[in-house]
C-alpha cells in the first residue's frame, strides 16, 4: 500500500497511518494481528503497539474468537466520521480512473460509492450529467479491477426530478454518510429539489 504524502505528515506512524486506512475504509471487517502484519507488511511489535493505542483512544474494539485476538473499528467513535472522510478523500484523490472522470467534460456530479469507498451500495458510481455511456466504460476499462463496477449515469434534469419525488435509489445513494461526492457544480439544485 503506498501512502500519500499528505496522510504520512499528518499522522507520525507509518505503521498507524495503514492500521487507520485499512480500518476505516473496511469497516465492517475484522483482523487478527498476523493477518495486519502480512497485509500491511509492518512488523508484528509495531502493529502490535499502534493497535493498543488505538483501542486505548476507543478507535478500534476487540474480541477473543477461537483463541485468537480480533480487531474492528467502532463506528460510534466521535470522530469516525470525519476520520474515515480524511482517508476516503486522500485515497480517491489519488486513483487514476476518479481523476480521469473529474475531467470528463460534462460531468456535474461524481459521487463513489460500493466498492470505492468499501461499503455495500447498488451501485459503485454515480454520474450525473451530459455524458455518454460509452465515455464512462472507456475510463473504467483502463484498470482492470474496475471492469465489474457498477455504474448509473443521469441527466441533470433526471437526476434533479428523481430527487424533489424523493425516489428512493437517489436518496438512498445522496444521504449515505459513506459515499464520497468527489466533483459537485450542482448543490444549489439538489438542496432546491430536496425542499420541494
Amino acid at each position: 500500500m503506498s501512502l500519500s504524502p499528505v496522510l504520512k505528515a499528518l499522522f507520525s506512524s507509518q505503521t498507524r497511518v495503514k492500521l487507520l486506512s485499512t480500518f476505516l475504509l473496511h469497516p465492517e471487517e475484522e483482523f487478527y494481528i498476523r493477518e495486519l502484519t502480512r497485509l500491511l507488511h509492518e512488523q508484528i511489535n509495531s502493529v502490535r503497539r499502534e493497535l493498543e493505542n488505538l483501542r486505548r483512544i476507543g478507535l478500534v474494539r476487540s474480541r477473543h474468537r477461537n483463541r485468537k485476538k480480533y480487531y474492528k473499528v467502532d463506528p460510534d467513535f466521535s470522530l469516525f466520521n470525519e476520520l474515515r472522510g480524511i482517508f476516503t478523500k486522500e485515497v480517491q484523490a489519488e486513483n487514476p480512473v476518479v481523476a480521469s472522470l473529474r475531467k470528463v467534460p460534462g460531468v456535474e456530479l461524481l459521487l463513489l460509492a460500493g466498492a470505492f469507498v468499501g461499503a455495500e451500495s447498488k451501485v459503485d458510481l454515480l454520474v450525473v450529467g451530459d455524458v455518454k455511456k460509452e465515455m464512462i466504460e472507456a475510463l473504467l476499462l483502463q484498470d482492470p479491477s474496475m471492469k465489474s463496477m457498477k455504474y448509473s449515469i443521469f441527466s441533470q434534469a433526471d437526476f434533479l426530478y428523481r430527487l424533489s419525488l424523493q425516489d428512493r435509489f437517489i436518496t438512498d445513494i445522496i444521504s449515505d454518510p459513506r459515499h464520497l461526492i468527489v466533483q459537485n457544480t450542482m448543490q444549489k439544485q439538489i438542496e432546491e429539489a430536496k425542499a420541494k
